[in-house]
């Protein structure tokens, strides 16, 4: 297995420095790409399907599990599609830790006749410019390429140093149901594409969800994701699993000031033996807590604030206007720990075409 490891000096440019410690974890997985043919549980293997969508649900924290009621469900909880009344467009961009990372999002829900929801949406999250030292490596005193790290006239030939790019592709394919008053159900079928330099991989993967709501204003609701393992394909032979992660939450709607006040707070389980990285962990099951609020006046506009389950804290605001949504939320990474990272900005639009002719059967 060929294995590379990036060495920096002041000579390469700041820009460069940034993007290879930001993406360093894309060069781990690219080395790990080349060995022989095996199956194996990715701990962040769906990594990029957690970044999330919407300015509304991010500004929140990410708690949103109980509290999606949008075309946005499809990704937080698919059975929150069943609780819409029109057909909506949803549009987001997101320039991720400043311009390191495009990540994009669209998607599409149609209500169908009484009690029925189908949705599509797509996320494309890509990084352009990656340094590529493989081919780069020299015995400083011959300029011979060399392959071992421990050879003492190591060194990196900046002029052979290449760039290759990351594209990750997931497409949802919802539908949900409103079963009762009371009780809706969705599943979602996704499809994960990804491409790092001149390596590919294809996976598919099922998610189901539900919400339930016991008493007024008060509502419950799970989604487990990847519940029955995704699989995804690497080019080189190599498998990865992505195992199932159980989001839960909870959202109790309150009126006042002529508003309506919406906190919310969610609970992520997962069973990949993250430890360290989760908020805490019964040997290898972590627990990863988020919680947020909206406060909403006259149904006009919003704002909002949350803190995630990364040691984020996150602000945002919306405003409603006929038929049409805009949101917006910042955040910013705890500064003694990632204080190189920019800060991400998110604005998100969603359409509704609230008219008679495309209203829900009643």
């Amino acid at each position: 297995m060929a294995i590379f490891i990036l060495k920096f000096d002041y000579k390469i440019e700041t820009k460069m420095i940034r993007r290879i410690q930001t993406l360093f974890y894309i060069i781990i997985l690219l080395t790990a790409a080349t060995n022989n043919a095996q199956t194996v549980i990715g701990k962040y293997a769906g990594e990029f399907l957690a970044i999330g969508v919407g300015g509304r649900a991010l500004g929140m924290g990410s708690a949103h599990t109980a509290v999606s009621n949008d075309v946005t469900s499809g990704y937080w909880n698919p059975a929150g599609l069943a609780r819409i009344d029109y057909p909506q467009i949803a549009l987001m961009h997101e320039e991720h830790f400043g311009d390191i990372i495009n990540y994009n999002y669209g998607a599409v829900a149609i209500p169908y006749g009484k009690d029925m929801s189908f949705g599509l949406s797509v996320i494309r999250l890509s990084i352009e410019g990656i340094p590529d030292t493989r081919e780069a490596q020299i015995d400083r005193s011959t300029g011979q390429q060399i392959f071992d790290l421990n050879h003492p006239n190591w060194g990196l030939d900046y002029s052979r140093i290449t760039e290759f790019s990351n594209t990750d592709w997931a497409i949802y394919l919802t539908f949900a149901k409103r079963q009762s008053s009371d009780f809706y159900w969705g599943a979602n079928v996704k499809v994960i594409q990804r491409d790092i330099a001149e390596f590919s991989a294809t996976g598919i993967g099922f998610d189901i969800g539900a919400v339930y709501m016991p008493m007024e204003n008060l509502y419950l609701g799970a989604n487990v994701q990847d519940v029955t393992t995704t699989l995804v394909a690497w080019s080189t032979g190599r498998n990865e699993l992505i195992s199932p992660t159980t989001k839960i939450g909870a959202t109790y709607g309150i009126e006042f000031w002529g508003g309506r006040f919406l906190p919310a707070l969610d609970l992520d389980i997962r069973f990949e033996n993250r430890q360290f990285a989760s908020t805490f962990n019964v040997g290898p099951v972590s627990f990863d807590a988020k919680a947020g609020f909206e406060y909403t006046y006259q149904n006009l506009f919003s704002i909002r604030a949350g803190y995630t389950d990364v040691k984020q804290f996150t602000v945002g605001a919306g405003i409603k206007l006929p038929k049409l949504n805009i949101d917006y939320s910042f955040a910013r990474f705890n500064e003694t720990e990632l204080s190189r990272l920019d800060d991400s900005h998110r604005i998100s639009l969603i359409l509704t075409l609230e008219e008679l002719r495309f209203e829900r059967d009643k």
